[in-house]
């Protein structure tokens, strides 16, 4: 049952109607069963001073745009009631001439957009009113047999209307049917929810949470779970199993997927979840349709259900059902178009946003982690509407047609014209090892700086970790991860790139970083110190670019490497042999990797810096009184020792380095591989030739 979460002290320090009207939608948006991210509006009506001086009776309702759960004061749009309320003796009124007019009656220009639905709210002769889309309401207003059971659960309490898309016919039929019934305590919305009120916020609230529940104990009397959508069919797999089967197919849908730009996927394994795609009935259930426009703006019409049997444990089988399944979907969903479109209408990507999988869980695609995840968010209470309807009865949605035109609605795409333009590394993931370093979370900085989820692989996980968190509280919420992890050891590279398929769904960028440095005179270099800087320098380079290469090419979206090599990849440092014959093999290496990933899209480049002290855990050990007694200087000496050796009198600093990463990562060198670009300053010793 959903719970009442008022807290009179709370309540009563939102002591002004727009500051009560922000906390009462704040606790509506805090349970998503009882309304969908973004979706649902509220309004309160006071009085205000306007601008000269005299009272006037003000609407504040929900703006366009914005979520209930977390929208402040400045979300909301008053408008004059006085201005509204001749609108009501119209008969009709397109969208476009509703928004303009609604302009006009805002009591402040730089308010929000108003709602569509505002006129649902002004045409109510109530103080307080809530639109809410509840799991349970959802259910009723979704089974084919809803208003039949409406009754018995309301009596004549409620108002019945047919599915209409929001705006001036909607809003004056419901007005129209709450006026003409003096029992009135809500109105039912076919597929689409809820309208309640009240003469305070908290009668408001309360009123809305006691009509949910009403529904919520009905549905709950009528589930039976053994037969619930149809009874389970495919038992869920061991989660690791599972986690495993996410991590190795996910690549290759994110490079299906992104047909014109790539996605990001998350994974979703909840037990619902595994209830619903477990289920004889839920392939059929599933193409049924959108439950209400709030899901399927973000959940498209339908997902993609792979009809594939877990037992089977065919993860080649998965792959190929995977492959023709999305083909096919997106050619439906062109067709599907086709049929509905409108002179003028473009067409979104036709890729799914939800792929559900017996036995193994839900995969979902977005631009960022957070739409994905939203679209994930969606289809948990798409889930929830099927329960209860088909414990009620059938399962009924939106037609075609209403669901293309609310997709496609201007003022839906509106909304999505509110988002800031996307960056260069936007629906970009980059994989950076040494993340916990000065170049490496410099790096990972300036990626996410223009759009990019990150992934820290390093030894030093708390570090990568707490570089993870100064990102994600900057940039929003899973921009970034970390993750332990060695180099040399073959088994941590894979287990690393699993779970950034598992996380993200693949990887764009890998920036090879992570280092050491020894030195010694070449006669004194022992065999341990040759292996060392070999192991992590030469074969950790390796094995992070070779699974990375594999998993791009599963991928089939092209891919950029950037190694961070050194100065002595290309000059014989002093007692450094075995630091630069290792840096030399690096940059090598990826001069390899060029040669044979051009025809895959996949680049790879290297980065020569000199010197980068600041921050680094390298230039912290040993290694800097090392190179101070190779220079016969001492180690304070090093930073202008080096500045003086440049040709432009500087030094270099990770930000440096970050930049240089930043270009071979870019659209700006997208047709550049192959090539080695120096950062140190002009070390004249080091210029190639």
């Amino acid at each position: 049952m959903v719970q009442s979460l008022w807290d009179s002290s709370m309540g009563a320090k939102a002591n002004t109607g727009l500051e009560a009207l922000v906390y009462r939608s704040n606790l509506l948006g805090e349970d998503r069963r009882v309304c969908n991210w973004g979706g649902g509006n509220t309004s309160s009506k006071t009085i205000e001073v306007d601008f000269r001086g005299r009272e006037v009776e003000v609407m504040w309702v929900k703006g366009s745009g914005s979520d209930l759960a977390t929208m402040k004061a400045g979300n909301f749009t008053g408008l004059r009631l006085q201005d509204i309320g001749p609108l009501f003796e119209r008969d009709e009124m397109p969208d476009e001439e509703m928004v303009a007019y609604l302009a006009n009656c805002m009591i402040d220009a730089k308010h929000p957009r108003a709602s569509i639905e505002t006129l649902l709210h002004a045409f109510l002769p109530f103080k307080h009113v809530d639109h809410t889309h509840p799991d349970a309401i959802i259910s009723l207003c979704c089974a084919h047999n809803g208003k039949d059971i409406a009754r018995e659960i309301y009596g004549d309490r409620f108002v019945w209307v047919p599915y209409i898309r929001p705006g001036f016919t909607l809003s004056k039929m419901i007005a129209e049917g709450v006026l003409a019934n003096p029992n009135a305590e809500l109105v039912l919305m076919e597929k689409h929810g809820l309208v309640t009120w009240g003469e305070t916020p908290e009668e408001c609230y309360a009123q809305t949470i006691s009509i949910i529940n009403e529904a919520e104990s009905y549905i709950e009397r009528k589930v039976e779970e053994n037969s619930l959508f149809g009874g389970l069919q495919n038992q869920p797999l061991a989660e690791e199993q599972r986690k495993a089967i996410a991590a190795a197919v996910m690549p290759l849908i994110r490079g299906a997927v992104s047909d014109d730009r790539k996605m990001i996927l998350t994974f979703d394994d909840s037990d619902d979840v595994l209830k619903f795609v477990g289920g004889a009935d839920s392939p059929e259930l599933s193409r049924v349709g959108a439950a209400c426009p709030d899901h399927l703006v973000h959940t498209k019409v339908v997902p993609l259900f792979i009809q594939w049997t877990p037992d089977m444990n065919d993860v080649e089988g998965l792959k190929a059902m995977l492959t023709e399944g999305i083909s096919t979907y997106k050619e439906q969903y062109k067709a599907y178009f086709e049929r509905n479109m409108h002179e003028g209408d473009v067409m979104f990507e036709s890729a799914p946003r939800v792929l559900l999988i017996p036995g193994v869980g839900m995969i979902n695609t977005g631009k960022s982690w957070v739409n994905s995840k939203l679209s994930g968010a969606l289809y948990h209470r798409a889930i929830a509407v099927m329960r209860g309807a088909t414990a009620l009865g059938d399962f009924v949605s939106l037609s075609e047609n209403e669901s293309y035109n609310v997709e496609y609605w201007p003022l839906e795409l509106y909304k999505l014209s509110l988002a800031p333009a996307e960056a260069e590394f936007s629906r970009k993931v980059a994989f950076i090892t040494g993340g916990a370093g000065g170049i490496g979370s410099e790096t990972a900085r300036r990626l996410v700086s223009e759009g990019a989820h990150v992934v820290l692989a390093d030894l030093n996980l708390e570090g990568a970790q707490k570089v993870a968190e100064e990102i994600n509280a900057k940039y929003g919420e899973n921009r970034a991860f970390a993750v332990k992890m060695d180099v040399t050891q073959e088994d941590q590279v894979s287990v690393a790139y699993a779970e950034t398929a598992r996380f993200y769904g693949g990887v764009d960028i890998i920036v090879n970083n992570a280092g050491l440095a020894t030195s010694s005179p070449f006669a004194e270099t022992s065999l341990k110190e040759w292996n060392l800087n070999i192991s992590v320098l030469g074969t950790g380079y390796f094995l992070v670019a070779r699974e990375a290469f594999k998993l791009m090419k599963e991928q089939n979206i092209g891919g950029s490497m950037v190694f961070i090599g050194s100065k002595n990849s290309i000059y014989a440092g002093k007692s450094a042999s075995a630091y630069s014959s290792a840096k030399a093999l690096e940059a090598h290496l990826a001069r390899c990797i060029a040669a044979e990933g051009g025809e895959f899209g996949i680049r790879a480049n290297t980065i020569l810096p000199d010197a980068i002290l600041q921050g680094s855990a390298i230039w912290n050990s040993g290694w800097r009184n090392e190179r101070a007694a190779a220079y016969g200087i001492e180690p304070d000496q090093l930073e202008e020792y080096y500045r003086k050796r440049t040709t432009l009198l500087v030094n270099i600093y990770p930000s440096d380095i970050a930049e240089g990463v930043a270009f071979f990562a870019s659209s700006k060198s997208e047709k550049t591989t192959g090539c080695m670009l120096t950062i140190d300053g002009g070390v004249p010793a080091a210029f190639t030739r």
